[in-house]
């Protein structure tokens, strides 16, 4: 049987904030977006129709948990929600706070300019904060 193996440019890009049921939740290194990201823990899975319909279901939740604790925490104007993977073929689901007036707002984030790591104060403050709303 595989195991669960995180893509290493995901790995590189991002830090584990906390396992959900079935995914890990990740913060990108960019402290331009608070752009959270959910990687499904199965191996070999790069489609949302590739995971059980379980699996499915279980995606749509924690999406839309993170999603409504990630605009709790920012006061974000939208929330953006994608999965793309023409890059990383692993399954991962963008979940991006905006607001207007943000850098590139309202063109994607996607390869717009060069990112600006957090500080480990900052990193660590939006870290309780979302755990806080996802456990509220």
């Amino acid at each position: 049987m595989n195991q669960f193996v995180l893509d290493e440019r995901l790995a590189r890009d991002s830090g584990l904030l906390v396992h959900l049921g079935l995914c890990e939740l990740r913060l990108i290194n960019d402290s331009r977006w608070p752009w959270l990201v959910l990687v499904p823990k199965r191996p070999g899975i790069s489609e949302v129709f590739d995971l059980t319909p379980l699996d499915q279901a279980v995606l749509t939740f924690e999406q839309n948990t993170v999603a409504a604790a990630l605009k709790t925490v920012t006061g974000a104007t939208k929330i953006n929600i994608a999965a793309i993977g023409n890059v990383v073929r692993q399954l991962h689901v963008h979940v991006i706070a905006r607001v207007e007036g943000d850098p590139n707002w309202p063109g994607p984030v996607w390869g717009h300019g060069t990112a600006i790591p957090y500080g480990e104060d900052a990193r660590r403050q939006l870290q309780q904060k979302l755990l806080e709303a996802l456990h509220s």
